[in-house]
């Protein structure tokens, strides 16, 4: 059976930790491995407040937990930025939390792409 490589990817909100969890319990065997991914864009604030750097730290230590490395990317690109990262890592699966309605056309252009440049990929939106 072929590992599976997931990706998660989170936001720096401390309510991503149930997609860590989830991604986490998606694992079968030890071969199996967890990336946890955040990418800002170039152009934001990274960190601008005190809460993010917080909330990062929380689920950096939550990653820990279940022995995933939680990486931080900047990029002009963050789509892009997210498909080199699956490629580079083999990854079989990528786990998405839903975004909120004010967000839904940016998110679904998002998975759209990411969609369509990794095809062999399974996406999860939770």
């Amino acid at each position: 059976m072929k590992n599976k490589n997931v990706m998660v990817c989170v936001t720096q909100q401390k309510t991503c930790e149930r997609l860590i969890v989830s991604g986490y319990s998606m694992l079968n065997q030890n071969t199996d491995k967890l990336f946890v991914i955040h990418v800002v864009n170039e152009k934001d604030n990274f960190l601008n407040n005190d809460s993010d750097g917080e909330a990062l730290e929380y689920l950096f230590n939550v990653s820990k937990k279940v022995g995933a490395d939680l990486t931080v990317l900047r990029s002009k690109d963050v789509i892009n930025a997210m498909e080199e990262f699956a490629k580079k890592n083999d990854i079989t699966h990528i786990l998405m939390g839903a975004s909120p309605d004010a967000d839904i056309m940016e998110n679904q252009n998002i998975t759209l792409r990411l969609k369509k440049n990794l095809s062999k990929v399974e996406f999860i939106i939770l």
